[in-house]
């Protein structure tokens, strides 16, 4: 892949427009799929509602989740301003708080795209509002159903959805009653589409009026935290390979991959226990965390370590 393209893929990439276009773009795929192959209104009394307003509410909720649950940015505001297990004596700035504040609710606002997609297309579509207010609708002022009792109304009306056979003088109620809750349903798809839209326009205003950085500077700003994440991960990666290549070398006298294998020697069934208490991060008043399993032959090997040219220091 030539330079050009890697760099147009990703600017594509950190671009929340095409990854707020992909995210909309899979939901839509997903709720036409999910409602072909999953969706039936049950047409009774009683179970209409229920069943509607659950494939209509429930799958958007679990997609609101979802979308916090898998933005890494979230966990990393966790990590920095609810873990306990940092400096106390750490003091938040009032900058450090206002950026937090504008990084919640861009992450809530990719959140947000999917679950409003979802209500947006299922409610354009109508299938669901129909089925769960199909039991209210009124139909007080049709003649034909001057005779029928309460009951038996409700259980006529349930049918509405699924297109049973219905007496022919109730027909072209039946039809009436199925075009005005698609009109509700894709009326309400409509008003939620245009709130989101002056919502999602409205809060980016304010969330650079109210910003404390120019232009330039959130501009580097998002730029920094994309490339300290990014370096950050070869840095580790690179970190922890050397450091577990050490530690297996200590333990079997050998490291994966080398012919050189005259030191090698079988683990002891102590060396077993020693490297299967497991050990925490930074955790209680050590001043060095202990980064691996195989803690109690860190100690011992220090020296050993140090004379073959490997510095692991804080």
């Amino acid at each position: 892949m030539s330079p050009t393209l890697n760099n147009i893929v990703s600017s594509l990439q950190r671009s929340g427009t095409f990854m707020n276009s992909l995210i909309a773009a899979s939901t839509i795929g997903a709720q036409q799929l999910f409602s072909s192959f999953t969706f039936s209104c049950p047409c009774q009394v009683g179970k209409n509602f229920y069943y509607g307003s659950a494939f209509l509410v429930i799958p958007a909720l679990i997609l609101l989740v979802a979308g916090y649950a898998l933005r890494s940015q979230m966990w990393t505001m966790t990590s920095e301003y609810c873990c306990s297990c940092g400096p106390p004596q750490r003091r938040i700035s009032p900058l450090e708080r206002k950026l937090a504040c504008l990084r919640f609710f861009s992450i809530t606002g990719r959140a947000l795209v999917a679950p409003l997609t979802w209500l947006a297309v299922t409610l354009l579509t109508g299938t669901y509002y129909e089925c769960a207010a199909s039991e209210f609708a009124p139909v007080d002022h049709y003649s034909v159903f001057d005779n029928v009792s309460v009951s038996k109304r409700k259980e006529i009306l349930a049918g509405f959805p699924c297109g049973k056979s219905a007496p022919s003088d109730m027909i072209l109620v039946r039809d009436e009653v199925a075009l005005r809750h698609r009109y509700q349903s894709q009326m309400l798809g409509w008003i939620l589409i245009t709130l989101a839209t002056i919502a999602a326009l409205v809060s980016r205003c304010l969330a650079r009026c109210c910003s404390p950085l120019t232009s330039l500077q959130h501009c580097y700003w998002t730029n920094h935290l994309h490339n300290e994440r990014e370096l950050f991960e070869q840095a580790a990666e690179q970190h922890s390979r050397l450091l577990i290549m050490q530690r297996i070398k200590k333990l079997f006298g050998f490291i994966p991959g080398k012919e050189d294998v005259r030191h090698i020697r079988i683990p002891s069934c102590q060396d077993w226990r020693e490297i299967s208490a497991p050990s925490l991060l930074c955790m209680g008043e050590d001043l060095q965390g202990h980064y691996s399993f195989l803690r109690d032959r860190v100690d011992e090997d220090n020296e050993e370590s140090k004379s073959e040219g490997i510095e692991l220091k804080p």
